[in-house]
């Protein structure tokens, strides 16, 4: 596979893993404080944001939209949209990758580009997330007028790479009919109130496929029969079926009968009809979003070139459903979390400096408020939600690897947890108020020796059964955890502190499987940590800081 080669590569794919993980300080909560939550606008650099992220939603989010600077010189202030290719590069590659590790195994991520540097971030994330994961390429038209001061021709288009996480376990993609479409569903019948209005379409068709059991008489209106010329679309059980359903509609013509079947907006169950997305965009232009931005923050703070509100809602259509995670670590004024709370998606954003202070945030304020511009009225948005508005605080490792003192249990133990299974942390893995993190099991795909032959699996054949690898039970003595009454407030591994943990164990769902013991010190020897099928590891030497 062709990869790109720049300055300083080498050291653009060790970045990521160089970045320290970082505190994320809740500032202020507004909405609802329960659903709050589920949603995080975070003001910093997105590298560092991301890493932070990482031991709680490694995995969890289900679609990823960036808008990064396009390297023109056209971009928003606070962004250094001047960067030389390769040092574009260098900045680009970190956030990619981070951003993989981010997403779910289902997942995908979109990134709108132009020709700058377009062709060389799709070389880039066919290395960073498989060629094979590759969907398309979306071409977007962005505006529908311009060109005053064009030299050689008029630009209308931008690009969105489009790839999954893992094209085999990627759901199919749908569009709701856009607004081209839906002017043609301009007739009703009896079914209208489920149905909705109904467009005709010619059942004949023109196909030079010849299929004789598409060849067939319908029942016309006067007794006659009714032939195609070629072969109808239909097979013969489905046509009566919409005959008698008065799904058909015959229109005399010169040789007979022309007939057509109604196409409705809607199915039998109410709802509307969906199609592959198009590989080319358009309806959704930019001078919306400058609308949608003037509107939100006057004419003096309004943003330049912004996406649309309609272009994001499109995407999280297709990618999300509701309740799935969206995460947007270019987050600009806020477009992708507005869009993402008005249609029941929860959400990560991520921007910079002040920016995310005088724009994201009075934004998302209105947002919960029951603003009304942008997709407000299309998809009934009314108000209602929450989130939390975050900075990022303090490493959570300093120099030599020591914990930070703000450090409470449920952090080290999102680290601990990542580190050790390269999974997000749930603390409803564990049981609360106790060091028991939860219990990892690791499966095979299959339960084929490595020396058979691989063999190719019918339809018919139900997949087999994963295979048990392994189980881990992992355990982390911090912060008090056992209670003070305990030696080092139940921080050191004693034959008191490991009864307690075994007694605990035995209780788990899986009492059989080994255990893994995180503490400040352990009092106990090999053999009788060997015993009991104990593995000690210490803070902080055992914690990748990185």
């Amino acid at each position: 596979m062709p990869t790109l080669d720049w300055l300083n590569r080498s050291a653009a794919f060790t970045t990521a893993a160089q970045v320290p993980y970082r505190l994320l300080d809740t500032v202020s909560t507004y909405g609802n404080a329960t659903q709050a939550q589920q949603n995080l606008l975070i003001q910093g650099d997105n590298l560092q944001a991301l890493k932070a992220l990482l031991p709680f939603y490694r995995g969890k989010v289900k679609c990823i939209f960036i808008d990064p600077p396009y390297n023109t010189q056209s971009a928003f202030e606070h962004y250094d949209d001047n960067l030389e290719h390769s040092q574009w590069l260098s900045m680009m590659l970190p956030r990619l990758q981070l951003l993989r590790e981010l997403l779910s195994e289902d997942g995908s991520i979109w990134v709108t580009i132009d020709d700058n540097e377009g062709h060389y971030l799709k070389v880039l994330m066919d290395e960073v997330f498989g060629r094979r994961n590759f969907l398309t390429t979306f071409i977007w038209q962005k505006s529908y007028g311009g060109g005053a001061k064009a030299r050689y021709f008029v630009g209308l288009h931008e690009y969105i790479h489009c790839f999954a996480k893992n094209i085999a376990a990627l759901p199919d993609f749908f569009w709701p009919p856009d607004e081209g479409v839906l002017k043609y569903y301009k007739l009703r019948d009896a079914k209208f109130a489920i149905r909705g209005p109904y467009r005709l379409q010619p059942l004949a068709t023109t196909s030079n496929d010849e299929r004789p059991n598409l060849r067939y008489a319908l029942p016309g209106p006067d007794g006659t029969e009714v032939w195609p010329v070629k072969q109808w679309q239909w097979s013969q059980e489905r046509a009566l079926n919409a005959l008698a359903n008065d799904e058909l509609v015959f229109t005399p013509s010169k040789t007979g009968f022309t007939v057509n079947y109604k196409q409705y907006l809607r199915d039998a169950d109410g709802e509307e009809r969906r199609a592959k997305p198009k590989s080319i965009i358009a309806g959704q232009y930019t001078q919306h979003g400058t609308q949608e931005s003037v509107a939100l923050f006057g004419q003096e703070k309004k943003f330049s070139f912004p996406k649309p509100e309609g272009i994001i809602e499109r995407i999280l259509e297709a990618a999300t459903t509701p309740g799935d995670l969206v995460l947007d670590s270019f987050l600009g004024s806020g477009t992708t979390a507005a869009v993402a709370q008005k249609m029941g998606r929860r959400w990560i954003g991520i921007e910079m400096g002040e920016h995310a202070a005088t724009h994201c945030l009075p934004r998302l304020e209105k947002v919960i408020a029951g603003e009304q511009g942008g997709i407000s009225q299309a998809v009934g948005w009314q108000g209602g939600g929450g989130f939390r508005f975050a900075r990022l605080g303090a490493p959570v490792f300093d120099a030599q690897g020591c914990i930070h003192p703000e450090v409470r249990f449920t952090t080290l133990a999102a680290f601990v947890w990542q580190q050790e299974t390269g999974t997000a942390f749930d603390p409803a893995q564990g049981r609360a108020g106790t060091p028991w993190l939860g219990t990892h099991s690791v499966f095979d795909s299959c339960s084929r020796l490595p020396d058979e032959p691989e063999e190719a699996i019918s339809i018919e054949t139900a997949a087999p059964e994963p295979v048990l690898r392994s189980r881990t039970a992992y355990y982390l003595l911090f912060n008090g955890i056992l209670g003070d009454k305990r030696p080092a407030s139940g921080n050191v591994l004693t034959r008191a502190v490991l009864d307690a943990l075994l007694q605990l164990h035995a209780s788990t769902p899986h009492p059989e499987a080994p255990l893994v013991v995180y503490g400040e010190a352990n009092r106990l020897g090999p053999e009788t940590l060997a015993r009991v099928r104990v593995t000690f590891k210490h803070i902080p030497y055992d914690v990748k800081a990185r």
